[in-house]
């Protein structure tokens, strides 16, 4: 018995195991995602269209089956591919996305956001588990029909690196629509609002759907070997790849935004993605034209299509709501254009469209060769940002003209800039042919959003000189100046008014 005891006494206790990878993984999983996965694959949705596809794909696989035995050598590969595609693209771009956006709706329909809000995950973690769980279900999916996708290879006809492709291309554009699909389900809080928003994205789910197997047809028909050759096509997806990730980004940190509160920095996120977004398309444009300057006109296109993007983000990003919270006062610093408040929102796009027409302007002098058509794309270049400029600001103005609160609310002035704009471009040209001038006469379309620009940067070969000139470009600079100061003046006016009533 003493011995026993001594051995007793004398062992060590033992160490407790350690977990194991998949505990540790399982531990930093975002919990959100194993919810999601489990509820979803236990739904309905999830086993009728995993069984219709499949049956689908078995029944294309029989078809091509019976079509290889009455040839001898088949070379169809590539329609059987495009066959197996469509069975996954109807799941992968309309009800993976609409089975997101359900879910993220069906949240706030049902009041249960808020208890999601209570476990302390926090708006972008919880959007971030929603994106991240049908992203795995999307792979389910993808992992049943690969093997199908695989057999068409061996029909001849497609290549691997063109199946490769597709797949990456179709995976890319997936992403991007359960990020729309979800912060989409955060647009709207009222029910005609929530309905406006179902029946919008249906409909541009729809056409994603068209849009994917238009680009998949046209990637299988022609091969992989004949596009890669072709210098225009590798910028095409580089742009399109380049917008699906930018744009993604800023859609999800817009909807975390929207669903953060009050007293939070919401604005840090979006506004954040929004000037990445300018600065690092800057920067690889820059390296673009470093390596293989194109012609001036290019520079003036550019110019007017990030002014463009600026103008219809940044109406957004300036109808912020007025004032901050007690809370993020005592931080805020004059130049803090990250933070809350529609006046910060505004300068910031007035900067990072002063910076980018500057960037199009250096990239003008780097490629021009002057001629006497360099002067009008000169011009254009100028009239960019001052027509975004403008009509920017110009909402921002009348909105809050009448002094009232409802006048000036974000949608109101959201609405006024696609108005304004769109009656600008229409009465314009309608008030020139009353006249008895040219639908494009460029004094009455001086203040055109659409013909303006157009004008700027045309150029009259009969007469040698630019339709425009700098006198004219002069007095559109001076009034978007002014709307400009008084749009800031009164978005100032409106937060110290903001803040005296709180």
């Amino acid at each position: 018995m003493s011995a026993l005891a001594t051995d007793t006494a004398g062992t060590a206790p033992r160490e407790e195991a350690r977990p194991g990878l998949l505990e540790r993984l399982g531990d930093r999983l975002n919990p959100l995602v194993v919810k999601e996965v489990r509820q979803g694959l236990r739904s309905r949705v999830f086993w009728v269209s995993f069984g219709m596809m499949l049956l689908s794909c078995f029944i294309l696989s029989m078809v091509a089956y019976v079509t290889t035995l009455q040839g001898a050598l088949s070379t169809k590969g590539q329609g059987f591919f495009f066959g197996f595609y469509v069975c996954l693209a109807m799941v992968h771009f309309f009800i993976i996305p609409y089975s997101a956006y359900r879910s993220l709706a069906r949240e706030r329909e049902d009041e249960t956001w808020v208890l999601l809000i209570l476990t302390g995950l926090g708006p972008r973690r919880i959007l971030r588990g929603k994106v991240a769980s049908f992203l795995v279900q999307a792979a389910l999916y993808a992992s049943a029909v690969g093997p199908f996708l695989l057999f068409s290879y061996y029909l001849n006809g497609i290549d691997l690196p063109t199946i490769l492709l597709v797949l990456v291309l179709g995976a890319s554009w997936l992403v991007f629509l359960t990020v729309v699909a979800v912060c989409a389900a955060t647009l709207a809080d009222g029910r005609i609002g929530r309905a406006l928003v179902h029946l919008v994205l249906l409909g541009s789910l729809g056409m994603a759907v068209m849009y994917g197997l238009i680009a998949a047809f046209f990637l299988s028909e022609q091969g992989y070997r004949s596009v890669a050759r072709e210098e225009g096509f590798l910028i095409a997806t580089g742009v399109c790849l380049w917008a699906m990730l930018t744009y993604g980004w800023l859609l999800f940190e817009t909807a975390a935004a929207r669903l953060s509160l009050a007293t939070e920095n919401y604005t840090w996120g979006p506004r954040l993605a929004l000037t990445l977004q300018m600065v690092l398309s800057s920067a690889v444009l820059l390296g673009t034209w470093l390596w293989d300057a194109p012609r001036v006109s290019a520079a003036s296109g550019l110019c007017v299509l990030g002014c463009v993007h600026l103008a219809v983000t940044g109406i957004f990003v300036a109808t912020d709501v007025d004032g901050q919270a007690r809370a993020l006062r005592a931080r805020t610093r004059p130049w803090s254009l990250l933070r809350p408040g529609a006046v910060r929102g505004f300068r910031l796009v007035v900067l990072l469209m002063l910076g980018w027409a500057g960037l199009c302007l250096g990239f003008f002098f780097m490629s021009a060769s002057g001629s006497g058509s360099d002067q009008a794309h000169l011009l254009g270049v100028l009239a960019a940002p001052a027509y975004s400029l403008f009509y920017l600001a110009l909402p921002l103005v009348v909105g809050r003209l009448p002094q009232s609160d409802r006048l000036a609310s974000p949608a109101v002035v959201r609405v006024l800039f696609f108005s304004l704009s769109g009656l600008a471009g229409a009465l314009l040209p309608l008030l020139a042919v009353l006249f008895d001038q040219r639908v494009d006469d460029p004094l009455f379309n001086l203040l055109n959003p659409f013909l303006g620009v157009d004008n700027f940067g045309d150029y009259n070969h009969s007469l040698d000189e630019p339709k425009m000139n700098m006198e004219l470009l002069a007095c559109v600079w001076l009034v978007a100046v002014l709307t400009a100061f008084a749009a800031d003046r009164a978005l100032v006016e409106r937060e110290r008014r903001a803040h005296a009533a709180s």
